[in-house]
């Protein structure tokens, strides 16, 4: 466990540095983006309880707000409301028309509830870091939203002890991908009985594989790898077709989703964005290194997907045509289009 330092010295970096974001301000300075917060209890922070069965009813009742998921290369941010959620003791659910969240409460460990006065005035948020002081979800209060309902929030959850200082326990290394080849046909037999997606992890982890290692000796049809520009090429497609997708996005700690169509797809830089009026992905396309077309037998028909992962093994971003109200054909013709790459890693 490392303990971390004077926050006086953090809010004063802060206030020098106003304008930037909180993530790369902290990884600048050689902070985690827990610590930067922290350091700002009982000026404009507050510690609150971070338990989802707690702290999502409450949410609730916040109105339209703006859920923010992210990982080291993609944003996704969605606007709704928390609406329709499903606790539970290992894994929670909030399956809200616009807000679509997957919820493993054992990484919701630092809560805090910030209020910021800028230009614009009053900014409020909920935040929450898993044990290394890593974003894991937030919660950002729009005009729209109810501002007594939050205040309503941090009287309820506001723990006891209101510590600058927290105790970080180190970060979890990547996982590169992990396969074996001597499994490949009971993996590929296996993956044909598939009648639901989420049975995949279950599958791979019984193999002692994990996902990137599976799609790597799978085969075609099951896995086949895409050039990295696939990802952008889809997503072109997907809003100059009008082709409704869903666009999972997420962390140990939570997962977030899109469903519905996407209109603009905007570059800029090393970054591709969706930037609509209640959903944007902020996709760094510099930080993928392989593509995979998946495909996965349902009992609705095949499951298929675009999947794009780092350097280092991490998944960025799946996407998969939305199947609420018919079948994806107009995704799934779409992706049997996109270039595949004949060389597959070792």
């Amino acid at each position: 466990m490392a303990h971390l330092p004077d926050p006086a010295p953090i809010r004063a970096l802060r206030l020098e540095n106003p304008k930037a974001r909180a993530r790369d301000l902290a990884h600048a300075n050689g902070l985690t983006e827990a610590q930067l917060v922290a350091a700002h209890v009982g000026h404009g922070a507050t510690v609150i309880d971070a338990v989802p069965d707690r702290l999502i009813p409450l949410v609730a009742a916040l109105g339209d707000v703006m859920a923010l998921t992210r990982n080291e290369s993609c944003v996704h941010e969605r606007r709704g409301t928390y609406g329709d959620y499903h606790p539970g003791a290992h894994a929670q659910m909030v399956l809200g028309s616009e807000i679509d969240l997957r919820i493993f409460p054992s990484h919701w460990v630092h809560g805090f509830a910030v209020e910021e006065t800028g230009a614009d005035g009053v900014k409020r948020s909920v935040q929450i870091f898993d044990a290394a002081g890593d974003a894991v979800h937030k919660v950002h209060l729009k005009p729209e939203s109810d501002a007594d309902a939050f205040a309503a929030l941090v009287a309820a959850l506001r723990r006891d002890d209101q510590s600058q200082i927290l105790t970080l326990a180190p970060r979890k290394p990547a996982q590169p991908a992990k396969s074996d080849p001597s499994k490949a046909e009971a993996l590929r037999a296996e993956w044909d009985t598939m009648t639901d997606t989420h049975q995949f992890l279950r599958l791979v982890g019984r193999l002692k594989m994990n996902r990137l290692g599976a799609y790597q000796i799978a085969g075609a049809p099951r896995a086949q790898r895409l050039d990295p520009q696939s990802v952008t090429e889809a997503l072109h497609a997907a809003a100059d077709g009008q082709i409704p997708v869903m666009i999972f996005v997420g962390n140990m700690g939570c997962i977030q989703i899109h469903g519905g169509p996407i209109e603009r797809v905007v570059p800029m830089g090393p970054w591709i964005n969706v930037m609509d009026p209640r959903f944007n992905l902020h996709l760094r396309g510099d930080r993928i290194a392989e593509v995979w077309l998946v495909e996965k037998p349902t009992k609705r028909g095949p499951a298929i997907s675009i999947e794009a992962f780092d350097a280092e093994g991490e998944i960025i971003l799946q996407i998969f045509g939305y199947r609420k109200d018919a079948p994806p054909d107009a995704w799934d013709a779409m992706v049997r289009t996109l270039p595949l790459l004949e060389e597959v890693p070792a």
